[in-house]
């Protein structure tokens, strides 16, 4: 977990849903980073939370939010963790998004590429080097 002050934006229906230099990132075992956002710097008149959920065994319980721009709706595309662990506090209540789904997400600047595969939340850039978790047959590493 580090913050990162690099400009973070994401982009969907021609709306930019967040647009911020105060988000973090965070690096596991085989993946791209995924960026947490801070919710002033969202759009969040556009998300709704779901009855999803789901639990990392290093930052805690998660929660899930739709989101919804004009005609075109994805459903659990972005994740918070409320109440993380101890070592992910500065996280709390920040917001990550899938970008396979969105227009466009940005980092500094430079498209992103989404991390393979419909688990996994990674941002690839040109500072990221794989293999990557999410390809056919990388399940178990």
């Amino acid at each position: 977990l580090e913050p990162v002050s690099k400009r973070i934006q994401i982009i969907f229906n021609g709306q930019t849903i967040a647009d911020t230099t105060a988000g973090y990132r965070v690096l596991e075992t085989s993946h791209p980073p995924v960026y947490y956002l801070p919710p002033a710097d969202i759009q969040m008149q556009y998300l709704q939370a779901t009855t999803r959920g789901s639990f990392c065994e290093w930052k805690g319980n998660a929660l899930y939010y739709h989101l919804s721009v004009g005609d075109k709706r994805v459903e659990n595309v972005a994740w918070a963790y409320p109440t993380p662990t101890k070592n992910f506090q500065s996280i709390a209540n920040y917001l990550a998004f899938y970008a396979q789904p969105m227009d466009a997400c940005y980092v500094d600047g430079e498209l992103v590429t989404p991390q393979p595969g419909e688990f996994y939340g990674g941002w690839i850039t040109k500072d990221i080097v794989g293999p990557f978790k999410g390809t056919p047959g990388s399940w178990g590493w």
